[in-house]
Order: C-alpha cells, then structure tokens, then sequence
C-alpha cells in the first residue's frame, strides 16, 4: 500500500496574522511522528507557539529553516502518510472529492484554497489564502474542473505518485534580458536561496558541490568565507572596542516596536509623577504572608498596586477607556483587563489579567504569579495579548526609581511603579526613615484631563499610603 504524501501549511495561529517566523524544529526528516505531536515552534508577532502535527506517519522534508520568516499558508513541512492513496481512476485524473475532504486538516490548503486554522485559535476559515506556487518543470498545471465520470480518458491514468516534489529543489528559469539573451537560474532549494539572500550572496557566483549541479548551504557559507575580506583598519582613527553584533529585527521585538512609535505619534502623552510612603502596606504585606490563607501565594507588592490601580478606576472611568477615532467616541469599560508590563527573553510582553476588578487581593496574587511565569517562559497564548484596557509596568524590579511609560496602543494610561526603598520623610513634623515608592502616570491627554489623571495617581497613592482605606471605598 502506497502512502499519501502530505503538506503542513503555516497556520493563523491568531488574531489574523500573516506570518511567523520557524524557531525550532522538534523533528527531522525520517522520524515518525503521531497526530497532535508538537513538530515544531515559531514565533508570531505577539508569542511563541508550539504546533502540533496534524497527522501520523513520517517527516518527509522540512520546507522552512530556523530563523526563516514563513507566510500564513505556505507549506512547511511535507508528512508520508500512511493512508491508502487513491485509486487511479480511468475517467478523470483530478483527485476525489473524497480525498480532498480527507485533506482538510489543521495547517492544510483544502480545494477550496482555505487554510485550516489550530483549533482554538484563529480568523474564520477563508480569511487567509495560501499563495500560488510555481510548478516544477514537467509538472503538468492542475485540472481547472473534474472530468466528468462519463468521459472516457483519452489517455491511460497518470501514476499516483508525482514526478517533481511539490517544493522543487531544482529549477531552472531563463529571463529575458534587454539585448535578447538570457541567463540560467542557479539550481537551489527555497532555504537556499533564502540564506542567500539574506547574506547578500548572488547565486550565480557560487559554485555547486550538490548532485546534479544544485547549490547547499554549504556552498553558499564557503562562498561568503572566501569572498570576505579583512575590514581595513583607518590610520588616523582607528575602531575602539572589538567587532559588533547585528540580529535581524523581527517576531516580538519588531511588533512591539511598531505599537510604541505608533502610540507615541498618535496619543498626545502626559505624564505626572508622585512619590509615595508605602511603609503601612509593605507591613500588611508582612502580616499577610505569614497567615494560612497566603502561605502559598507569591504575594508582591505589584499585586497591592494592581488591586489599588482597580479601586481608583473605579472613582476615574476616563483611565479605563478607549479614543474610537474612526468612530468619533469614547468607549468605557465596564471592567479592568490589566495588562502586566512583563521583560521575556523574547522581548516586552504586556499579558493580560482578565476582569481584574473582580478579584480579590489573594486572587490578584495568584493571577499576577501564574500571569509573569508563563510570559518569562515564552507559552503566553496569543489571545492573553490582546484586549487590555489598563496597563502596569513594574520597572522597580530593576532597581529603578521611575520613567515615562509609552502608552500601550488603544488604552487611555499607564501606570510605572519605581523601586521600594528606604528613604527619608518627614511625618508629623519629624524626620524619618520610611519605605517610598515612585509612580509616573502618563495618559492620553484627548480623554483624560489633567484633574482626571492628577485625581486618579492621588488616589492610587493615598491607597498604597494607607491601605484601610479600600475598606471605605
């Protein structure tokens, strides 16, 4: 029995983006692998995310390298199957439609050209075409419609099994040239010419070591190897300090960046500062963690902020809003999604704690600790990225006093909380050393107004201050 060989295609895994970049692969061509084994795990502009096979048989050729960027849609990965393939049959040389329904798996181009989304995840099939791919030569273009049945092949059944592979790694091109000549396309896989590129290679240049007069990656390595030569050294003014370092810019850190200067040119920003004696609530803090109901709480003092942050939106609805500039309003939000500002080796991640006023203080804690691990670790899901309303970023944590925080894009403030320390301040008339904090608010100065914002950064410290006083609110 003849297996089916199969092609992965590159899912929207969220919110309706267009590409993701491959990271690891987990598999290698001949492994077998089982339906929903994680083969792989890329990067999207918002996360990182493991995909699982969609079905069962053998790794036949990975299409996409690590550190490639790869479209929605486009095949990475072909699977040797180990289904029945169909029939030959004497009056049409297109696939059953049977077939076709079999194929519509997760990742796949179905016939109608929708790629199937991961469950769970996603834009509504159709949303998202696969782009055409160019035949290998002698591979015959596809049928435009069935044959119908009653039709009789003019022409004995083509072989089940194709010729070219549906990824070529041989193909050779002439183009036209303006005095009528034309030149031969180097012969090189896809990731081939993709390392090519990306190291400024010309392909024809290179000389081939592969059968057949196909160019690796070797070849393109030993090619720049030999091409490059010694930097030259200024006499006058020589390089201090070594060599340096370039990545290029992309995943997490290209879409964050997008999302500040955006916000930056966008939201006319504002930013007020105030320091705060936290000395009561880092001493009820004390006395929580040592009762039964938090001995296993990671309670930090962000979470007191957050709760804080909570109670006075409530007294301030104008910071838990959005500008709808296409629509000409201001849109409230019944309830807070708090975004936590969280440092990932993958770059700035800002997840979200789902209706975070309606928690409680040792729910916060909870949410807080389960919300920064999972971000430090790089299994955020997509959809925990979007939504917030609200954002906190915890720059303390790295020993610093305050900063100006860029607004999150669509939300109405940020709040930056310093570094908790001793400091010296005077308390009723007298000199003392008690434990203080920074706050820098900065808003969007289209719908909070200066007294809006002065009165909400008042009441977050004056909670912080005196931390009874949530009691009355």
């Amino acid at each position: 029995m003849t297996g089916v060989r199969r092609e992965f295609a590159m899912p929207d895994v969220g919110e309706g983006l267009t590409e993701a970049e491959i990271v690891t692969w987990h598999v290698a061509p001949g492994d077998a692998v089982t339906v929903n084994q994680i083969i792989v795990e890329i990067e999207t502009a918002k996360a990182a995310v493991e995909l699982p096979c969609p079905y069962a048989g053998t790794i036949g050729e990975l299409l996409a390298e690590p550190g490639q960027t790869v479209d929605v849609g486009s095949p990475i990965v072909t699977i040797e199957t180990a289904e029945a393939a169909p029939a030959p049959s004497p009056s049409s040389s297109a696939p059953a439609p049977a077939a076709e329904a079999v194929g519509a798996k997760i990742g796949e181009v179905g016939a109608d050209g929708r790629v199937a989304n991961l469950v769970g995840y996603g834009a509504r099939p159709g949303s998202v075409t696969r782009r055409k791919r160019r035949p290998g030569p002698g591979a015959e273009p596809p049928a435009a419609a069935p044959v119908p049945a009653a039709a009789p092949a003019p022409q004995p059944a083509p072989v089940p099994e194709p010729a070219p592979p549906p990824a070529p790694a041989v193909a050779v091109v002439t183009t036209g040239r303006a005095n009528g000549a034309s030149a031969t396309v180097p012969l090189a896989k896809p990731p081939v010419r993709k390392l090519a590129r990306d190291l400024g290679v010309d392909l024809r240049e290179v000389t081939p070591s592969g059968a057949d007069g196909v160019i690796t990656r070797e070849d393109v390595r030993a090619h720049v190897e030999t091409a490059r030569e010694p930097a030259p050294v200024a006499a006058a003014a020589p390089r201090r300090g070594g060599g340096e370092r370039r990545e290029p810019i992309r995943g997490v850190r290209r879409a964050t960046a997008a999302a500040m200067v955006s916000s930056a040119f966008t939201a006319p920003h504002v930013t007020e500062f105030l320091a705060v004696d936290v000395t009561a609530t880092m001493a009820l803090r004390e006395r929580l963690r040592r009762s039964r109901e938090y001995a296993d709480v990671p309670l930090t003092p962000l979470a007191f902020v957050a709760k804080a942050v909570c109670l006075a939106a409530r007294r301030t609805p104008e910071v838990n809003a959005h500008w709808d500039e296409a629509a000409g309003e201001i849109v409230y939000y019944d309830r807070v999604q708090l975004g936590i500002a969280a440092a990932t080796p993958r770059g700035l991640m800002v997840p979200k704690v789902r209706d975070a006023d309606s928690l409680t203080l040792r729910e916060l804690a909870v949410a807080l600790g389960a919300l920064t691990t999972t971000a430090r670790s790089g299994k955020t899901p997509p959809a925990d990225l979007v939504g917030g309303t609200f954002t906190i970023t915890n720059v303390g944590v790295f020993g610093v006093d305050t900063g100006t925080p860029i607004l999150n894009p669509g939300e109405a403030a940020i709040l930056a909380v310093g570094a908790i320390k001793p400091a010296p301040w005077v308390v009723d008339g007298e000199l003392a050393v008690r434990t203080v904090c920074q706050l820098a608010l900065s808003f969007d100065h289209r719908l909070v107004d200066g007294e809006q914002g002065s009165r909400f950064l008042a009441d977050v410290g004056a909670l912080l201050t005196d931390p009874g006083l949530a009691l009355t609110w």
